[in-house]
């Protein structure tokens, strides 16, 4: 296992998480997390939060990607980080959306929003790290253990 490689996958999966997180939190959701002051923070006040968001979900990111090159099974980058990804997100995706929606004063439209959304998210960020996750030759050539 090749540290080096396992920070750049980590990196860049962050990198693609910070853009789509703009995107479909910050922008496409916006207005619904809007509906909901008392459980989110307003615009203005989030900049203050995001080092620390940002440092959390570096660190969640880093030790997926260790978990990746651990059960790495020697297939294509993309197609390993799929089927990793999938498995991932639907652990991260139920738990997560059951027990928000339990606890928080959300809605379903919003739970299933960001069910989904998670989802997606995960899915791609795991596609990242199996595309730059180059294992070594070794771990390439091994046949998947049954």
């Amino acid at each position: 296992m090749n540290l080096g490689r396992l920070a750049l996958a980590a990196v860049a999966a962050t990198v693609v998480d910070a853009v789509y997180g703009f995107v479909v939190y910050g922008m496409l959701l916006a207005g619904e997390f809007g509906r909901y002051p008392g459980v989110y923070r307003a615009v203005d006040a989030g900049p203050a939060y995001l080092p620390l968001m940002f440092l959390g979900i570096f660190v969640a990111i880093a030790a997926l990607t260790l978990i990746y090159a651990k059960g790495y099974e020697g297939g294509g980058g993309a197609v390993e980080g799929f089927r990793f990804g999938v498995l991932f997100a639907i652990v991260l995706v139920f738990l997560m959306v059951g027990v928000n929606y339990a606890t928080l004063n959300i809605g379903r439209k919003l739970s299933l929003e960001l069910g989904i959304a998670g989802f997606v998210e995960w899915v791609l960020i795991c596609v990242v790290i199996g595309v730059v996750y180059k294992p070594d030759a070794a771990a390439r050539r091994q046949a998947p253990a049954v």
